[in-house]
């Protein structure tokens, strides 16, 4: 690997911002929590260059990562060498915010070799909808070939605006998917037939709901996949470690970016339809509507009207070798460009402070995604188009 590029201290520069109640996002109060300072340094180390909206990462065996590239492409590194994949990605639609997305190695890839991407599909280069798709990797890791058809139908925007999907695997193994609502048909978010503006939770084999999910007795299969709705854009998903709590990120519209927890069967309050009183998509109102929907979920954090960070990826922090930090959510910022890391409290219901490590504030422009690996080590990859980076961050007295 090549030289750390930075290795700072960090420093707890922002307050938290929670909901304290109110009728609507206009009314989450900003409530400045708890501030320490974290005495953990970073060390930051470009693993490799030249990608272009580097989107997801996935670990391999051997130290070996796969990263998906927005522009359709799929790339293996190893080491400080990156590898493009020959895979068949010609039905990609890539444009806008959609393309090659989100994805995640399957946990017995030792010995199936599958792993299962987010994709804009076309046809005839049309768009026709949002899948995820299982590929198999060949034993030289050089080739990917398709396997399945996971799951189709999440609903697509010719744009690509608002195409989301970042798949997780839950600690019961069950495939976790957060989705956009296209930003186009306004009644998507609070519609529990569409699988837009929701995170799914399904079986990674088939792709059908799972039995015990909130809905698991409809009728309507899509309804019976959903685990929350009410969404926006959602583009992290996290499991924190030893208690199967789920935490994602979210994009607000201007201001009133989200980091929620996920509550199985209840609505975050995101309807752009105005309860189906307009036919437009309407960005102004609340993102989480209180007045609308009095049992909707409060986000955990708000950035609140004064700032627009564009949440992306998501994962926590583990291991002992991280100090204070041990346990924090960490969410990558696109146009906050920072990492925010999120202390929360022993129950994981308050967040008690945010850390913006310095390494990464403003330093290295917008930022994608962030996926912890078996050692603990966080990969990072920039989206800024031109040159993308992968970064491994360790702690700097880790050795790592």
């Amino acid at each position: 690997m090549r030289a750390p590029v930075l290795g700072f201290a960090a420093a707890v520069l922002l307050g938290a911002v929670t909901a304290c109640g109110g009728s609507g996002s206009d009314e989450l109060a900003d409530t400045a929590s708890t501030t320490t300072t974290a005495q953990q340094p970073m060390n930051v180390t470009e693993v490799v260059g030249g990608l272009e909206h580097g989107w997801d990462v996935g670990f391999l065996p051997g130290g070996r990562v796969l990263v998906t590239e927005r522009p359709a492409r799929l790339t293996l590194v190893e080491g400080t060498t990156a590898t493009r994949v020959r895979a068949d990605l010609s039905d990609v639609y890539v444009q806008g915010e959609g393309g090659l997305m989100g994805m995640v190695v399957h946990p017995d890839f030792d010995r199936t070799r599958e792993f299962t991407m987010c994709q804009t599909y076309q046809r005839n280069g049309q768009p026709v909808d949002i899948r995820l798709v299982t590929w198999r990797l060949s034993p030289d890791y050089r080739t990917a070939t398709r396997v399945r058809d996971l799951l189709t139908g999440l609903p697509i925007n010719e744009s690509g605006r608002h195409s989301g999907c970042r798949p997780t695997i839950a600690a019961d193994g069950a495939l976790l998917v957060g989705t956009g609502d296209t930003a186009s048909d306004p009644t998507i978010p609070q519609d529990r037939t569409s699988l837009g503006g929701k995170v799914l939770r399904i079986d990674l084999r088939t792709g059908e709901g799972l039995p015990d999910n909130p809905f698991a007795s409809s009728a309507n299969a899509n309804e019976r996949r959903i685990y929350t709705y009410g969404h926006r854009n959602v583009q992290g998903v996290a499991v924190r470690p030893g208690t199967g709590q789920v935490y994602i990120s979210e994009h607000g519209p201007t201001g009133f970016d989200e980091m929620n927890r996920l509550q199985p069967g209840r609505n975050y309050g995101w309807d752009p339809s105005r309860g189906g009183t307009v036919d437009h998509y309407d960005e102004d109102v609340p993102m989480t509507d209180l007045q609308r929907f009095p049992d909707a979920v409060p986000p955990l954090w708000t950035s609140g009207a004064s700032s627009t960070e564009a949440p992306s990826g998501a994962a926590f922090v583990s291991g002992q070798q991280w100090g204070d930090l041990n346990g924090a959510l960490s969410v990558v910022a696109l146009r906050g460009q920072k990492m925010l890391l999120f202390l929360l409290d022993s129950e994981g219901g308050e967040v008690s402070s945010i850390v913006l490590p310095p390494e990464f504030n403003d330093r290295f422009g917008r930022l994608r995604a962030v996926r912890r690996a078996a050692d603990g080590a966080l990969y990072v990859t920039t989206s800024t188009g031109s040159d993308d980076k992968l970064f491994r961050v360790t702690p700097a007295n880790s050795g790592g």
